[in-house]
């Protein structure tokens, strides 16, 4: 079999690279060179071509339980090798140059049911503390405004405009944004705001309003936490993240009627297509209900 052993040492000690990723790049590159060997009676690496790669590719498709994305995975290990062979010069032309990789299934945005989300907000699941407060006011804000985890542990108090109903975010490559907010937040954050300042020092508006219980910064994995907590209470789907909730407000608005560029300027979405991804939801929503209801269907 060909040896690549040079290639694992550069990606575990030059690259330190986490022993996941060179893991992976080892079993990718035992199998592909196995089946070069045995389907193809190939042992030198000179002799690959990218007709060679393809066939190896095209036998990987064939097994139903071998996923697109895995597969590509496997053209990334494949690629990132080669690249080393020709830069050290073991090798004097690089096969995966313009190979196509085969396109991921697009996976529709799980989101959790209104009842589910209405049930999530009882009083009686949070403690009747400071923590429970905050706890609550953070799965109210992902509700009400769809903001992301790194946007929600950045949101300082002089963000919020409580006058105006608004709340000031900065979202991907610092891009600012005003998202919009009900009454019935605004009176939740009033009620919040006046907590915070009988537990913590405030001496200006400069302060971040999701603190952990000592006041320092909240960090993604207590959110992670916090949201996946809540969560397993109310529903049974197989994801509990604060992702989740983003595409649950996005789907109940699309689903009560709100216009596709309102969602996209309100999610921060650079283009309508990653925010078209929530209309299949609405169409299989529709299908569904047809199905109960018709009595062809």
């Amino acid at each position: 079999m060909i040896d690549y052993s040079h290639f694992i040492d550069h990606v575990k000690y030059e690259k330190r690279m986490s022993p996941h990723t060179v893991n992976a790049y080892n079993t990718d590159l035992i199998q592909f060179f196995v089946f070069l060997d045995e389907k193809l009676n190939i042992t030198n690496i000179e002799d690959i071509t990218s007709k060679d790669i393809r066939t190896w590719i095209i036998t990987l498709l064939e097994d139903e339980s071998i996923q697109a994305s895995s597969v590509n995975r496997k053209i990334s290990s494949l690629r990132a090798f080669f690249h080393y062979e020709v830069k050290t010069n073991h090798l004097s032309k690089n096969p995966t140059i313009g190979l196509i990789t085969p396109k991921n299934k697009k996976k529709l945005p799980v989101y959790v049911d209104k009842k589910d989300m209405e049930q999530l907000f009882s009083d009686e699941l949070f403690s009747d503390n400071f923590e429970g407060l905050r706890d609550k006011m953070i799965l109210e804000v992902f509700y009400e405004t769809g903001i992301r985890l790194s946007e929600l542990i950045n949101i300082k108090r002089q963000d919020v405009n409580l006058q105006n109903n608004t709340v000031r975010i900065f979202g991907k490559r610092s891009k600012e944004r005003l998202i919009p907010f009900g009454n019935r937040l605004s009176e939740l954050l009033t009620i919040y705001f006046e907590n915070y300042k009988k537990k913590f020092i405030v001496e200006s508006e400069n302060y971040y309003i999701f603190v952990t219980v000592k006041g320092s910064k909240l960090y993604p994995k207590a959110v992670y936490r916090i949201v996946r907590k809540y969560l397993e209470m109310v529903t049974t789907i197989s994801k509990r993240s604060p992702h989740v909730i983003r595409h649950t407000f996005a789907t109940h608005l699309l689903n009560n009627g709100a216009d596709l560029n309102a969602i996209k300027a309100i999610l921060g979405h650079s283009s309508l297509a990653a925010t078209q991804i929530y209309t299949h939801n609405s169409v299989e929503q529709l299908k569904s209900i047809y199905k109960q209801a018709h009595p062809r269907a």
